[in-house]
């Protein structure tokens, strides 16, 4: 995976462009474009300190937006082209999105939204938090 592009985001962030595309075949390949934004994760995203605990304690300080858009069975020549076009739609349709002053607060919620949703994806460290209790 190479990185392609640095974006900053008038929320003070950072998109990171990588480009993951591979040869399937000598004259074909899979071409995959991933958008990435590191983000930290604090206090003043969550209503409650102990939520901001809960995701910090699953997630770690700092979580990742991550968006992957690909096309398999590329012909290499067009591969570039392709590449430009992915990235061209994704800063179309959701770079204004991301780009927004409340972007990081909702994607943390988020987070914490799918550790209620789906506890058994993260029961080890629900255990481990509640027996420190």
């Amino acid at each position: 995976m190479n990185l392609v592009e640095e974006i900053p985001l008038p929320n003070g962030f950072v998109m990171q462009v990588w480009d993951g595309s591979r040869a399937i075949t000598s004259d074909t390949t899979k071409v995959e474009l991933r958008i990435t934004i590191p983000i930290e994760v604090i206090r003043e995203y969550f209503s409650d300190p102990e939520h901001f605990q809960l995701v910090v304690a699953v997630f770690g300080p700092g979580i990742v937006y991550e968006h992957t858009k690909e096309r398999s069975f590329v012909r290499t020549p067009d591969s570039r082209k392709i590449f430009g076009e992915l990235l061209e739609d994704f800063r179309r349709d959701s770079l204004p999105y991301l780009s927004r002053t409340d972007f990081p607060a909702r994607f943390a919620l988020s987070k914490l939204r799918d550790i209620r949703q789906h506890p058994y994806r993260y029961r080890d460290v629900l255990e481990k938090q509640t027996s420190e209790r």
